[in-house]
């Protein structure tokens, strides 16, 4: 991909694509009823291929790099992947967004503010970077919601005054104790089948503790003994889709080389965008083969924890009945980008007593993606509405998702629609639940 040359911009492409990549799309428009924004705005350069060629016409100097409408599209597409996942020509879709997205920072850095330079370097870079710090700040956010002061900040009404009140509604509840990695091992009872390095996450082990904990019994009940490395990092998800290219590069060798180092079998993680990014770290280093090699073989290895359950399996009478009426959400990054739709769903009808419904447009995106409810609220909302009255038809107990950012939008959307009774879990939450039941039911 030719964006903006050197002589122009002054900065080197990150992983560019050859100049034939764009005339892959053949502009068949089987994308369109795929793409959320697409399908809420029904304009053309709000679709994949509408995309493409704006993409284009900025790399053949037809349209300038920082033009308002192409900055827009390229920040109002949610980078599902859905369009990769039914075009016939087989258009990489990502590969050329997460690069444009890449220039247009670059070239934005020079013209932004200290005080916006300065909010991106801590919440994009040095929460991520150093998660310490992503510890500290959910302290502070965990006694901001348990002691009272959020309750006071709503009465005052400074939130809603200061246009903040969406984006507070959206924050994780911290969870009561954190999942921090500090090189713990758990052993199944008998002769492992494998050895799992367990991928702790940074939003994840502060908020989602839970699901690393399930994460850990369902893997002890499947027989596979459990590790959680201390020198593992953020995924670089984060970073890569807001355009911080290099910053995921080095998140990405950090998690590279702890793997090496602990000669487990398999690298499972539990939250599916990030699972999409550690599959996808060979595709970083284009221009540096040793650590392509290395990553490409890391990420023969990566396996999200649905997929890895799926392949291996469980003992006969390992679950236990779980009376509950459970509609699934796929998470883009596991439907689209990873293609595993099947295997959560299988593992769900193994639980005695549970009843799958399914809702209509399951894997349509539900506006979470990232950071894309807090840098595209509007877009994110209209597509929040259209999931939660899809939820609603099938009236469940619980959505089961396998994505933070999917659970956090959705219980958001519910709450919204006065449906807090749903509850929001991850696969491997209700497959622990089961299998703590059978525990407790009296043998034969």
């Amino acid at each position: 991909m030719v964006i903006e040359p050197e002589s122009r911009r002054g900065f080197a492409l990150p992983d560019v694509p050859p100049p034939d990549v764009f005339d892959q799309c053949v502009r068949c428009g089987l994308c369109l009823p795929t793409c959320p924004t697409y399908v809420e705005t029904l304009v053309e350069t709000s679709g994949p291929r509408g995309r493409i060629a704006l993409i284009k016409a900025v790399s053949e100097d037809r349209l300038d790099l920082l033009s308002p409408g192409f900055v827009h599209q390229m920040s109002e597409c949610l980078d599902c992947r859905a369009c990769e996942a039914v075009c016939p020509s087989g258009v990489a879709y990502g590969r050329l967004l997460e690069p444009a997205r890449t220039q247009i920072v670059r070239a934005q850095s020079p013209l932004r503010s200290w005080h916006e330079r300065l909010g991106r370097a801590l919440l994009i870079g040095a929460l991520f970077e150093h998660l310490g710090w992503m510890r500290a700040a959910a302290r502070v956010l965990k006694f901001y919601q348990r002691s009272g002061l959020r309750a006071l900040v709503a009465w005052t009404g400074i939130l809603r005054l200061l246009g903040l009140q969406d984006v507070e509604a959206l924050a994780p509840r911290i969870s009561d104790r954190f999942f921090t990695p500090r090189g713990q091992e758990f052993k199944t009872a008998g002769r492992p089948r494998a050895t799992a390095f367990l991928h702790a996450g940074c939003v994840m082990q502060v908020a989602f503790a839970e699901w690393n904990e399930a994460t850990v019994r369902v893997l002890g009940a499947a027989g596979v003994d459990v590790i959680v490395p201390a020198d593992q990092g953020c995924c670089g998800a984060i970073s890569i889709h807001a355009g911080e290219m290099p910053r995921g590069r080095e998140l990405a060798k950090r998690n590279i080389a702890a793997f090496e180092r602990s000669g487990a079998d398999v690298y499972i993680i539990n939250a599916a965008g990030c699972g999409s990014a550690l599959k996808e770290y060979g595709e970083l280093f284009g221009d540096q083969p040793e650590w392509q090699n290395r990553a490409t073989a890391f990420s023969a290895h990566v396996r999200d924890v649905t997929e890895y359950l799926d392949e291996i399996g469980f003992p006969a009478g390992t679950f236990g009945r779980l009376e509950r009426s459970v509609t699934y959400q796929d998470a883009c990054h596991l439907a689209h980008a990873q293609r595993i739709v099947a295997p959560p769903r299988r593992l769900l009808a193994q639980i005695p007593g549970l009843a799958l419904r399914e809702m209509d447009e399951s894997s349509l995106c539900c506006g979470s993606a990232g950071i894309y409810n807090v840098i595209q609220p509007a877009m994110a909302q209209r597509l929040q509405r259209r999931k939660v009255d899809h939820v609603l038809e099938v009236a469940p107990e619980i959505v089961a998702t396998a994505n933070p950012g999917c659970a956090l939008q959705i219980r958001n959307g519910l709450d919204r629609a006065n449906a807090g009774h749903i509850a929001v879990r991850h696969v491997v939450e209700l497959l622990d639940e089961s299998i703590r039941n059978r525990s407790l039911e009296p043998r034969p």
